[in-house]
């Protein structure tokens, strides 16, 4: 197939909770800067002409006030805003399985989730016994996944895939054992939602990885990865930096919380935002 011939695809960011942090809690090294730096927290939808797919789906109120967030609203709900009923949903992405981008699949009562092998045996492994690694992980969530396996609602994937044409997964790992990026092809060329491969624009670019990390070797070898995998800087998208609702166009009322991410940057990299 050639590049004329992939369907070019829209895809959005829903912005749907938000916490206030310090810069010196964003990287793994010590980061001299003084300042806030807050998380942004997103799900993604990509809509193509005879396919759709959720990447990701979120937290709940209940879970955002018990980890202390600013919910801002449901993120499934927030579909609407798009014109896409929950219950048609058929193809939901799960980058990872923490807490802030595997809950709410009950709300999804008809998708099949795409989900690397990996990522199930690290949330229900050996792992999971150490408080540190254990926290950004919700068991109800994890439950429900396992028990998406035995509904048949489950796809597992071993690496690198193409889910259908100008839709593909990328393994990267890292920040969990089994995270994925998803590339998608657009009317702008080839984005790259990163996830938490790059919480922050400055994880990937300055290469100083966020501090949730499974295996830093592979966190830094994944920022390489996805930067050879978009057309550019400004196609890789990355999963919590407020920025990117600042750099992208505003998709239908502000109040919605949606940006839209197939389109040109309104503020390139190389204009600068400062933070």
């Amino acid at each position: 197939m050639t590049e004329k011939s992939i369907p070019a695809y829209q895809v959005f960011a829903i912005r749907y909770a938000t916490v206030a942090r310090k810069r010196v809690e964003n990287f793994l090294a010590y980061d001299p800067h003084e300042g806030p730096m807050p998380m942004d927290y997103f799900v993604w939808l990509i809509q193509g002409p005879d396919r759709t797919f959720v990447v990701d789906t979120g937290f709940n109120e209940v879970a955002a006030m018990a980890r202390k967030r600013e919910f801002l609203q449901c993120p499934i709900n927030a579909l609407r805003k798009l014109g896409i009923e929950p219950a048609d949903v058929t193809d939901a992405i799960l980058t990872h399985l923490h807490y802030d981008h595997a809950g709410n699949i009950k709300l999804l009562p008809n998708a099949i989730m795409h989900l690397q092998e990996k990522e199930l045996q690290y949330a229900t492994g050996r792992y999971m016994q150490y408080d540190l690694i254990r926290h950004a992980y919700a068991v109800d969530d994890v439950v429900d996944v396992v028990r998406g396996v035995y509904d048949k609602r489950v796809m597992f994937y071993n690496g690198d895939a193409q889910l259908a044409p100008g839709v593909e997964l990328v393994l990267v790992g890292g920040h969990t054992q089994g995270l994925q990026a998803v590339r998608v092809h657009t009317e702008r060329g080839w984005v790259v939602l990163a996830s938490d491969a790059s919480h922050y624009y400055d994880n990937i670019h300055d290469e100083s990885p966020f501090p949730i990390v499974f295996h830093v070797g592979d966190m830094l070898d994944g920022y390489h990865k996805l930067l050879g995998l978009a057309d550019t800087k400004d196609h890789l998208v990355p999963g919590h930096d407020p920025q990117v609702f600042a750099r992208y166009p505003i998709w239908g009322a502000r109040e919605n919380g949606i940006v839209a991410l197939h389109m040109d940057p309104i503020k390139p990299l190389s204009a600068g935002i400062p933070m």
